[in-house]
């Protein structure tokens, strides 16, 4: 009888785990070395898959319905269409150049993939895989941003020091903005109000409001800031350098703490309750879950050699 119940125990035990993985969201890791993806469930930061991704892959955008996730490859100028559930490589796009930076708009489509050699955003049918615009951008757009209304489209013009704004109603351009030193992520604050961009060559945030189109401010973080994610009121960006992730108060635009991480930290992500926030350390191969109410690190995964997830590298589990 004991031993009857102790088998019974245990098959609840895996059960439960089983279908905690089942709920909740799962990160897609992009490991640029590796050219993998390593899929993790969250919060339990248990690895539920690794999945093969030629061409060095760097850049992830997420569906927001969970079902699809959308990888860049800068050296094979492709991007490779993800399942999630199950984890399953489903087929590439074709591109030139060197895709990077990608956004998916927040009604499903289209996809918005940065051409970092050409200076050019592609505007592309993620079911189809068709070419449906071509934007105009500075020098070597990075990180790509869609407002939470699906309204404005954001590119970090690296090598310009810009941030290129577009109307994603009829893809043109709405104006250019200045930023600091080689702005490289970008992302909106939850109200759409304000883009930032992390500046790497000026190891400083730029805050611009969108409806002004001007810069509102500027905040010194870490050495070499990477991306930037929000949670809590609060931005957090990863410094690569520095070895840190820096957290701005929304409200005033000032850094309150400097939190210790993995070596190398780059792509930063929220999670959808924003009671977590998770950094891939590029040098550590590790995926790190940060508990926003503490400010301390709870949970890590290991991912693949070269973990970049640059760009919203996390999903809902679909629905059933």
């Amino acid at each position: 009888m004991r031993a009857w119940s102790l088998r019974a125990a245990l098959l609840a035990a895996g059960l439960g785990a089983f279908a905690a993985a089942q709920a909740g969201e799962r990160a897609f890791v992009t490991n640029q070395s590796a050219q993998t993806v390593t899929v993790v469930a969250l919060p339990q930061m248990a690895v539920l898959a690794t999945l093969p991704v030629a061409g060095k892959p760097a850049g992830v955008a997420a569906a927001p319905d969970g079902r699809r996730v959308y990888v860049s490859s800068p050296e094979g100028a492709f991007v490779t269409v993800l399942e999630t559930d199950p984890p399953a490589v489903l087929r590439q796009i074709a591109l030139e150049g060197g895709p990077l930076g990608i956004a998916l708009h927040p009604s499903g489509k289209p996809l918005y993939v940065a051409d970092w050699y050409a200076g050019r955003v592609f505007v592309i049918d993620p079911e189809t895989g068709a070419r449906l615009a071509e934007l105009k951008t500075g020098a070597s757009p990075s990180g790509l941003a869609v407002s939470p209304d699906g309204s404005v489209l954001a590119s970090a013009d690296r090598d310009s020091d810009q941030v290129s704004l577009f109307s994603t109603a009829d893809n043109t351009l709405l104006a250019t903005v200045p930023t600091g030193t080689r702005p490289f992520g970008i992302g909106f604050t939850p109200d759409g109000a304000h883009v930032l961009t992390t500046d790497v060559g000026a190891d400083a945030v730029t805050v611009i409001d969108v409806a002004r189109r001007a810069v509102r401010a500027r905040v010194a973080v870490g050495e070499r800031p990477y991306a930037v994610a929000f949670a809590g009121g609060r931005a957090f960006v990863t410094n690569q350098y520095a070895g840190t992730v820096s957290v701005i108060q929304l409200d005033g635009w000032k850094k309150v703490a400097d939190l210790p991480t993995g070596e190398y930290p780059e792509g930063i992500a929220s999670s959808a309750d924003g009671a977590s926030v998770y950094v891939a350390n590029w040098f550590d191969n590790t995926l790190i879950r940060i508990d926003v109410a503490s400010l301390q690190v709870v949970g890590e995964a290991r991912t693949g050699d070269g973990p970049r997830a640059f760009g919203r590298f996390i999903v809902p589990v679909p629905a059933r």
